[in-house]
């Protein structure tokens, strides 16, 4: 029975957990990943703030997983979505707006012929593999280690929880290190003719491609006839207009998109050369491949947000805004936290568009603890956010908002260090989302 005492969200919260699986339909969503009585469950949003349903209002980071680059409730991409409500959504024959909608996305990407939409980045990094396998008659795949491509077996495999997932199709999967041409170049001498793809995320928060790297990468493909894909679900829209393969001039042979291309409303592409998306359509002998079938990939709605994202980039420069915004956040964290005398201990780092913070203990090794320590503080003082992911609606004042909240927190912080955190922290630490067991943020039955 609900607690009338408690307040609305943790009520919510516990009522989630008795009807979704972890109370989420995300595990990156899940109330283990905050503080415990720190989980808000939100009711609405307008730019960079959301609200939740006990009425307290957050300058809200990570902006849905990073999709949301343009801010919530972005004007321009509503009212591209209400002039298509009224016609209809979803048929059984394509649509013109679907024509427009590839023509338009094929347009950016001078590497690719064809397209097929989607609904989320797992869609269009599974199709990317199948394809891949299938052109090449091969069986591995060889992945970076990066933290995530797929929520398929092919990549759950590889992963802390993996439960029923038969073994032998991790075996499929292996994996090289990033801006380390070597390891992957073993990977080839291991396995001979036996290379389906290489995927990897051209950067992330916190790496940068070294000089040559994907250069190399891309030449090793070539000389092996394997294919490379580049995912893009989380550079794209937000490294470069449109991705990471334009800002660093190397062409993949498929890449995959998602996020940042409907600002939050649900779309996913796979983009490539003709010769391999052709295998999955009418204009080919070979055998078929099974590449997208998605009764929801080309509705209305997320196809007409897409081409009013792709003319806010045009417009506007969302790009520049997040790395103006996020150069402003990390230098006012960092000398909140060096004035403080807790900068070895937090800081702000990445991509200027992609922040991140770190957090370690009294030992200077990373802390789940004390990482839940921050995040309390920073929720405490109207900050909600697992990183310092930023969008182009977060204006100035969001900022030092968030920076006046980081000052403070970071006090309780640096007490903690001296003194030992229990006293400060309410509830069970953070955990890592894809663990094995749900131990240490078991619930009771």
């Amino acid at each position: 029975m609900d607690d009338p005492g408690l307040p609305l969200s943790t009520r919510l919260q516990d009522r989630l957990h008795d009807v979704i699986p972890g109370g989420a339909h995300t595990y990156a969503r899940g109330a283990d990943q905050y503080p415990e009585g720190f989980a808000p469950v939100l009711t609405r949003g307008q730019g960079a703030r959301v609200w939740d349903v006990d009425g307290n209002s957050y300058v809200e980071y990570g902006m849905g997983l990073r999709s949301v680059t343009l801010g919530h409730a972005y004007r321009p991409v509503l009212d591209a979505v209400r002039s298509v409500l009224d016609d209809g959504l979803n048929f059984s024959r394509p649509t013109e707006l679907e024509l427009h909608a590839a023509e338009e996305l094929l347009d950016l990407l001078p590497g690719a012929d064809m397209v097929k939409f989607a609904k989320n980045g797992s869609d269009a990094t599974t199709a990317a593999l199948r394809l891949a396998r299938a052109a090449t008659g091969r069986d591995l795949v060889a992945v970076c280690e990066q933290p995530f491509f797929s929520v398929d077996d092919w990549f759950i495999a590889t992963v802390g929880m993996n439960a029923g997932i038969p073994a032998p199709i991790a075996e499929l999967t292996v994996r090289f290190r990033y801006n380390d041409l070597d390891s992957l170049r073993s990977l080839f001498e291991a396995h001979p003719g036996r290379l389906a793809a290489v995927f990897l995320e051209a950067a992330t928060a916190l790496a940068e491609p070294e000089p040559g790297f994907l250069e190399g990468v891309r030449d090793l493909c070539t000389q092996h006839g394997t294919v490379l894909v580049f995912d893009e679900i989380i550079t794209g829209f937000r490294w470069s207009f449109p991705g990471a393969q334009e800002l660093y001039g190397v062409r993949p042979d498929l890449s995959c998109w998602g996020k940042g291309m409907g600002n939050g409303f649900p779309i996913s592409a796979l983009a490539g050369r003709r010769e391999l998306m052709e295998l999955g359509g009418l204009r080919t002998d070979a055998a078929r491949t099974f590449l997208l079938s998605t009764t929801h990939g080309p509705e209305s709605v997320s196809l007409a947000a897409f081409r009013a994202v792709l003319q806010a980039y045009r417009e506007h420069d969302p790009i520049g805004v997040m790395e103006t915004r996020g150069r402003q956040l990390a230098d006012g964290v960092n000398a909140a936290a060096d004035g403080l005398g807790v900068g070895e201990h937090v800081r702000v780092i990445g991509r200027p568009s992609c922040l991140v913070f770190t957090t370690t203990g009294p030992d200077g090794q990373p802390s789940q603890t004390y990482r839940a320590l921050f995040l309390q503080e920073m929720i405490r003082r109207g900050v909600l956010g697992q990183s310092f992911v930023i969008s182009a609606a977060h204006t100035p004042e969001d900022v030092e908002h968030t920076i006046a909240a980081a000052r403070e927190a970071l006090v309780v912080y640096g007490k903690a260090l001296e003194s030992g955190v229990e006293p400060f922290l309410r509830g069970r630490p953070v955990a890592p989302a894809l663990r094995s067991h749900a131990d240490p943020r078991r619930l009771p039955s």
